[in-house]
């Protein structure tokens, strides 16, 4: 590292008066796992290394012996992207943070990094000298804190005490609950560099969406990270929990993140828009490719056995891949807008995916129905839940999809395929060995 870049670095941490540096990374979870870091050794660019098998540590926190991961358990190299050094707005003693890349020891990328995936769909597109350009809205619940998992999650109480019930949407009144909680989260987001757009009230009892600013596909998907990061954080603080599980509470709206997604040219212009303000061939084609290959990338969307019960019909979350104009029945939406702003909002991932991975496999679906020159089908002016229901209906199906998708190993890469099925697998297997209140409440008495 130069002396004049660590003297930068030595310089922000003595005047912010840091001692650590949080050194994450995102798991395939999009969990941040990483190390604390002198803030001197980090200016010093002391190197920081950790177990390969971390990336694709499962949420159980248990570790995938499939032959694709190494008996030996190699190291990694964690190599800091100094773009996203921030303070740290959650650390009781000043501290920074640092979003990290995993670099085999050998300089190649580490291919079970969520980050690195992304980063290598996005360099697909830049060959061709095209830039994706993503916007996430991300939805969560605040709820009170749950120190039993056996119990359901509870919305916290309101100023006059009574605690919501929902359908709730868009009110501000609701939206002005919990304002110690708003008021230092907003603050943790200007710290990190998050750029928030609208903030909503949500259909579910103190269920809340808030809409990220568009923006380069990796930078994004680092803010996505530390909004949730930060939400968890900040919610501790205030004695609640911030959840962002696809569906948390029975019979209420599930959570999800939808992606609004356009490319640009050299120039910055929009290729979905010709010159004269009409729709480019290039944009159906995108469309067309997130049709043909987003299903046998599900699990990417779903991520866990919860996340499947999100899909209901009639509430506003996808049960197939239809799409339409201006259609929130659909899985694949195209919001009104002008030809600069024409784009595709993918609908189906929930608020538990990784958004790297969200991001990198709906991206790789679109550069694919680019280049291959697909076409959709008619967009859908009726209801999508009139049509059938054809994503996969569990989490087993779609594992079973995606471990057996030729499309998928090749748009997400096959070793980093086999390691996530892996993995999911192990999870499923642990989710296999709980019984749930439902077996005790139902099968007990009668059978």
């Amino acid at each position: 590292m130069p002396d004049t870049h660590a003297k930068t670095l030595n310089a922000f941490f003595s005047s912010h008066g840091v001692r650590d540096v949080e050194c994450i990374f995102p798991d395939i979870s999009g969990y941040p796992r990483g190390k604390l870091m002198p803030a001197a050794s980090f200016a010093a660019g002391a190197e920081l290394r950790i177990c390969q098998a971390i990336p694709m540590q499962a949420v159980t926190g248990d570790y995938s012996y499939n032959p694709v991961f190494p008996d030996a358990d190699p190291d990694v190299r964690m190599v800091p992207d100094y773009a996203t050094l921030k303070l740290s707005p959650w650390a009781s003693a000043p501290r920074a943070v640092a979003i990290h890349d995993c670099v085999e020891l050998d300089g190649s990328v580490c291919q079970f990094a969520p980050r690195s995936i992304l980063k290598s769909v996005v360099a697909r597109y830049a060959a061709q000298g095209l830039t994706p350009v993503v916007a996430p809205e991300i939805e969560f619940y605040l709820t009170q804190a749950n120190a039993d998992p056996a119990l359901a999650l509870l919305a916290p109480s309101m100023r006059g005490g009574r605690v919501e019930v929902g359908q709730s949407a868009f009110s501000l009144n609701m939206l002005n609950e919990h304002s110690a909680f708003w008021d230092e989260f907003r603050q943790a987001l200007d710290t990190l560099g998050v750029q928030a757009d609208t903030w909503i009230h949500e259909v579910g009892p103190t269920q809340f969406e808030i809409n990220l600013m568009h923006g380069d596909a990796v930078a994004v998907a680092d803010q996505a990270f530390l909004f949730k990061y930060a939400a968890k954080e900040i919610a501790l603080k205030h004695g609640l929990n911030a959840v962002f599980m696809a569906k948390p509470i029975a019979g209420a709206a599930g959570s999800s993140m939808h992606l609004h997604q356009s490319v640009v040219d050299a120039s910055g212009r929009n290729i979905f828009s010709l010159d004269d303000g009409a729709e480019a061939p290039c944009f159906r084609q995108f469309i067309a490719g997130l049709q043909r290959y987003v299903p046998d990338l599900m699990l990417v969307y779903a991520p866990f056995v919860n996340s499947f019960k999100r899909y209901v019909s009639g509430s506003q979350a996808p049960v197939n891949v239809q799409w339409g104009y201006d259609n929130r029945t659909s899985g694949l939406r195209v919001p009104a807008s002008g030809p600069a702003a024409r784009r595709v909002e993918n609908r189906l991932a929930g608020a538990d995916a990784n958004p790297y991975l969200a991001i990198a496999a709906s991206l790789a679906a679109g550069l694919a129905g680019m280049d291959e020159h697909l076409a959709p089908s008619a967009p859908l002016e009726s209801n999508a839940y009139d049509q059938a229901h054809t994503l996969p209906r569990s989490f087993t199906v779609a594992l079973d999809q995606m471990a057996a998708s030729a499309h998928g190993r090749r748009l997400l890469g096959d070793t980093f395929v086999t390691g996530y099925t892996a993995v999911k697998a192990l999870e499923y297997e642990s989710y296999q060995n709980e019984i749930s209140a439902w077996e005790r409440r139902v099968l007990l008495p009668l059978v």
